[in-house]
């Protein structure tokens, strides 16, 4: 049976020329980079050659990049690494009630240690009030972290908008960019953005590679001690092949971001179209206009959603009900229980993402087989 993948949010396959570029690193080119001879030399070339190449992704200097294991890490690095920094006394951040987990559990920890959060809502589209963000913010806040767009419903916060509050406050800002990085234009000094989080197998690299922005004007604790790797701050010998894999695929993403920018929306409109003439009961979840490319979340009313994936499965279709990180759960989505959604609704979510190798026959093979799978489960 044909494997039809839909799930691009949760995990990208490894693009070709990312796995041709990675693989002299796997094998020949094992140099340490911290090594001054000839292999350890070329093997700290291609790193500094990836760190320039996600630099000129979202429009930073090379020495504003540091290389982490995922985007978790990178998120984990940011929030504890601005808010335990002693040199600066702020005890209060602001977020979102629909970030990642990795940024919502990192907000947990920091709480415990006796940090204030601010958790601002979101409207039903998902996106933030700014006068609700403006009248958060007092004399002790030290940083702002509000994801670029969200995992789940796609909604795009006004990215631009926060980071000229957050400039204009003397606050640092940071945002979880995991998703829009290679599906969104992201120019992080245009947009006043400090810190941002960015992720490897969401744009056709590994998993298990991921990198942080830092604005060279910040300060931040390391959480890692060892070495001197990463200009001290993230120590352990650099992974190098990933590293490698992870600047060719951000290479890749800026040379072609506006073409995959336009077949993700028409991929994307053409699901919700093809879905909008059915007999189907369905809800769209997040925002129409502002929202990634190729994200699309709707809800059937009073269907089991565990139920709906698995007879999607039997027919060789990968889609998801929210953030893969959040799939062993029993837990309503938080991102859709703060957008208002009603119980009927929300637990037959069905988050669709579309990728550089879906096609239109793809989309009719998958609301063909929605329109008889929903009909039978009603039928029960």
């Amino acid at each position: 049976m044909k494997i039809r993948y839909f799930d691009n949010a949760a995990t990208t396959k490894i693009k070709k020329e990312v796995l041709e570029k990675m693989f002299p690193y796997l094998t020949q080119e094992y140099g340490n980079p911290s090594s001054l001879y000839t292999i350890g030399r070329r093997a700290r070339a291609a790193v500094e050659e990836a760190r320039q190449n996600v630099a000129n992704l979202i429009g930073c200097e090379k020495n504003e990049v540091y290389f982490t294991g995922c985007g978790t890490e990178s998120d984990n690095t940011a929030l504890k690494g601005i808010m335990t920094l002693e040199k600066n006394k702020g005890k209060h951040m602001i977020t979102s009630k629909i970030e990642h987990p990795a940024i919502l559990n990192t907000c947990k920890t920091l709480e415990g240690e006796g940090i204030k959060v601010t958790y601002l809502n979101v409207n039903t589209e998902g996106i933030i009030n700014m006068e609700e963000l403006r009248n958060s913010i007092t004399s002790d806040t030290k940083l702002i972290s509000i994801m670029f767009a969200n995992n789940e419903i796609g909604s795009i916060q006004p990215i631009e908008e926060i980071g000229k509050i957050a400039y204009e406050k003397h606050i640092i800002f940071h945002t979880d960019a995991v998703q829009a990085c290679g599906n969104l234009e992201i120019d992080v000094k245009k947009m006043k953005i400090d810190m941002l989080s960015l992720s490897g197998h969401k744009i056709g690299a590994p998993k298990g590679i991921g990198a942080l922005y830092v604005n060279k004007d910040i300060e931040f604790k390391n959480f890692m001690d060892g070495g001197h790797q990463e200009r001290d701050k993230r120590a352990g010998t650099e992974n190098v092949a990933e590293i490698v894999g992870l600047g060719e695929a951000c290479k890749i993403a800026k040379n072609t971001l506006k073409h995959h920018i336009e077949r993700l929306k028409e991929l994307r409109n053409y699901f919700f179209s093809e879905i909008a003439k059915t007999d189907l009961n369905i809800k769209i979840n997040g925002s129409i206009e502002q929202r990634l490319p190729g994200n699309s979340n709707i809800s059937f009313k009073n269907i089991n959603g565990s139920e709906l994936l698995m007879k999607l499965d039997e027919k060789g279709i990968c889609a998801s009900s929210g953030s893969a990180c959040s799939s062993g759960s029993s837990m309503p989505s938080h991102v859709l229980t703060a957008i208002g959604l009603t119980k009927e609704y929300e637990e037959g979510a069905l988050r669709v993402t579309f990728g550089d190798e879906n096609t239109k026959e793809d989309v009719k093979y998958l609301v063909e087989n929605l329109v008889n799978i929903i009909h039978n489960i009603e039928e029960k």
